[in-house]
C-alpha cells in the first residue's frame, strides 16, 4: 500500500532487520538481506486523535538503506523548532490522581524515542510550579510541559509570564502595561478533570495526542487575559471568566472537595435551583480589529485566518495609538451595559470539553486579540435551563432575547452593591452584634455580590478591569484540524 508521510510528522527513524529487531541510529549491524528501516510516525484517528505508528521499509541493497537512513535522520535534524530538552511538572493529586501514571506509562516512552530529554517535577503543594519557575534559570530548556488539568496549567501560566515580566522590568500589576511574550512553549499532558485548554486547543483529551503534538514541536499562540483590581493584578486568565452562575458554582464547589469529580454537578444543580441574578454596570471596549463576530459561526481551526488577520490589524490599531489616537478613540468606543445578569461570561476560546464539545462560545478564537463577552440577564429558570441546554446540541446558544455577546478587547464591571473593602471592614467593627450573613444568606438577605470564576480559582473582588494580550503565549499545539472524510 502506498504510505506518504509529511517529515515534519516523523518522529524518529531505526534501522530494522527483518525479524523486526531494530538497532539505534548511528550503529551499523550485520543484518540478513533483505535491508530495512522503520519510521516511526504520527497517524491520524478518529475524532481529531493521533496515534503512533510504525512503517518498515524493505531494501535490496545495504547501502541504499543506509542511504535513506542518512537522508531522512539530516531531513528531521534540521527541523529547529523540535524541542530537546523539556522541564516536566507533574500535578498527582489532580482529576483522579493520575498524573504520574499517566506520564510514565503513555508520554515518557514516547519521548525516550524522539530522543527528547526531560527533568520531571512531581509537585506537592499548590503553586509550586508557578515558584519554581520565578527561581529556576529556564535557558536551558526548549519548552515547559505540565502534566494535569486547568489548573496545572494556569501555575505555568502565571509562572512563565510572571517571569517574563519580571526579566523585562514590566510592572504586571499595571492595567495597560504592554506585557512581553515568554519564549518558550507550554505543553499539555491531560490528567485534570475538565482538560478545556487541552479540548480547546488540540480537539481532544487524548494523551498520546498531545505527546506528539509536543514531540513534533508544534507551536500555536494564544491570547491571555490580565484581570485587576484596584490597580493590581489578580490572576490571568486564558479560558473562562464568570460571573454569577458560574462563579457561584466554583465557590460552593471548593468546599464539597471531599465529593470529588460529583461536587461540580452536585454544586452546578444547587446554584440553578437558587437562580440569583446580580445587579451591575459592565463597561466594555468593542474590538473593532477582528475579522470575525460571535457569531458567524466560523470556529477557531489550525492555521486560523481569523487569528492571522487580526493580528495584523490590531498591530496597526496600535502603531496609530503611537501618535497619541488611542485615548480620544477608547473614550469614544466604549459601551455601557446595566441590569441584574444571571451570568457574565468572558472566553478567550471556545471552552470545548467533552461534556460540552463546541463549549460556551463556539466561534471564539485562540489569538484574535479579543475575548466574547456574554450577558446573561434575569429570566425564567425555564429559560435558562433552555440556555444551558444549547451548549451540548448543535443550536446557536445565542438566539435568545436575554442573551447579548460582544467580542471586546477590554472590559471592566462593577457591581452595584460592591463597596470599598476598608470600608467594609470598619463597617462591620462598628456593627459588632448586628447579623453578619456570609457565604450563604438568609431569604430574607438580598444576594448582592457573586464571585469570579477565573479558570476555575474563586476571584473574592466583583468589581474587576480585564484586557486581553494577544498571543501572549505559545502551547505545543497546532488548533483543531478539520476532520478528514
Amino acid at each position: 500500500d502506498a504510505c506518504c508521510v509529511p517529515i515534519s510528522e516523523i518522529i524518529t527513524v531505526e534501522e530494522t532487520d527483518t525479524h523486526g529487531k531494530r538497532y539505534s541510529s548511528g550503529k551499523w549491524q550485520k543484518m540478513e538481506k533483505p535491508f530495512a528501516f522503520t519510521v516511526h510516525c504520527v497517524k491520524r484517528a478518529r475524532r481529531r486523535r493521533w496515534k503512533w505508528a510504525q512503517v518498515t521499509f524493505c531494501c535490496a541493497e545495504e547501502p541504499l538503506c543506509h542511504l535513506w537512513l542518512r537522508v531522512l535522520q539530516e531531513l528531521l535534524g534540521a527541523l529547529t523548532s523540535r524541542p530537546k530538552h523539556l522541564l516536566v511538572f507533574i500535578n498527582p493529586f489532580g482529576g483522579k490522581g493520575q498524573g504520574k501514571r499517566i506520564y510514565e506509562r503513555k508520554v515518557a516512552p514516547l519521548f525516550t524515542l524522539a530522543s527528547v530529554t526531560t527533568e520531571v517535577i512531581v509537585t506537592e503543594h499548590a503553586n509550586q510550579a508557578k515558584e519554581t519557575l520565578y527561581e529556576i534559570n529556564t535557558d536551558s530548556y526548549d519548552g515547559i510541559v505540565c502534566v494535569g488539568g486547568d489548573g496545572m496549567f494556569s501555575e505555568v501560566l502565571h509562572g512563565l509570564i510572571g517571569r517574563t515580566q519580571r526579566d523585562a522590568g514590566v510592572d504586571q500589576n499595571q492595567p495597560r502595561a504592554a506585557l512581553v511574550p515568554s519564549p518558550l512553549r507550554i505543553g499539555i499532558i491531560p490528567a485534570g478533570s475538565t482538560d478545556c485548554v487541552c479540548f480547546s486547543t488540540v480537539g481532544t483529551n487524548d494523551v498520546e495526542t498531545s505527546a506528539l503534538h509536543i514531540i513534533v514541536g508544534d507551536s500555536l499562540c494564544m491570547d491571555v487575559s490580565s484581570v485587576h483590581h484596584h490597580g493590581a493584578l489578580l490572576r490571568y486568565s486564558v479560558s473562562l471568566l464568570g460571573y454569577g452562575f458560574y462563579g457561584d458554582i466554583i465557590k460552593d464547589s471548593e468546599k464539597k472537595r471531599w465529593m470529588g469529580l460529583a461536587r461540580y454537578d452536585f454544586s452546578g444543580l444547587k446554584t440553578f435551583l437558587s437562580h440569583h441574578c446580580y445587579e451591575g454596570t459592565v463597561s466594555f471596549l468593542p474590538a473593532r480589529h477582528t475579522v470575525g463576530s460571535p457569531r458567524d459561526r466560523k470556529p477557531c481551526r489550525a492555521g486560523c485566518f481569523v487569528c492571522r488577520q487580526s493580528r495584523q490589524q490590531l498591530e496597526e490599531e496600535q502603531k496609530k495609538s503611537l501618535y497619541g489616537l488611542e485615548n480620544t478613540e477608547e473614550v469614544e468606543e466604549w459601551k455601557v451595559v446595566c441590569g441584574k445578569f444571571l451570568a457574565i461570561n468572558a472566553t478567550n476560546m471556545s471552552c470545548a470539553c467533552p461534556r460540552t464539545p463546541r463549549g460556551l462560545s463556539p466561534a471564539a478564537h485562540l489569538g484574535d486579540g479579543s475575548s466574547d463577552l456574554i450577558l446573561i440577564r434575569k429570566c425564567s429558570r425555564f429559560n435558562f435551563l433552555r440556555f444551558l441546554v444549547r451548549h451540548t446540541n448543535q443550536c446557536d446558544q445565542f438566539d435568545f432575547a436575554f442573551v447579548e455577546v460582544y467580542r471586546v478587547k477590554k472590559f471592566q464591571f462593577l457591581s452595584k452593591h460592591m463597596e470599598d473593602e476598608d470600608s467594609d471592614l470598619k463597617e462591620r467593627g462598628k456593627a459588632r452584634f448586628g447579623p453578619v450573613c456570609s457565604d450563604s444568606p438568609p431569604c430574607c438577605c438580598p444576594v448582592s455580590n457573586s464571585s469570579w470564576n477565573c479558570d476555575g480559582e474563586v476571584l473574592s473582588s466583583s468589581s474587576i478591569e480585564v484586557r486581553v494580550h494577544c498571543q501572549l503565549v505559545r502551547l505545543f499545539a497546532r488548533g483543531i484540524e478539520e476532520d478528514t472524510k
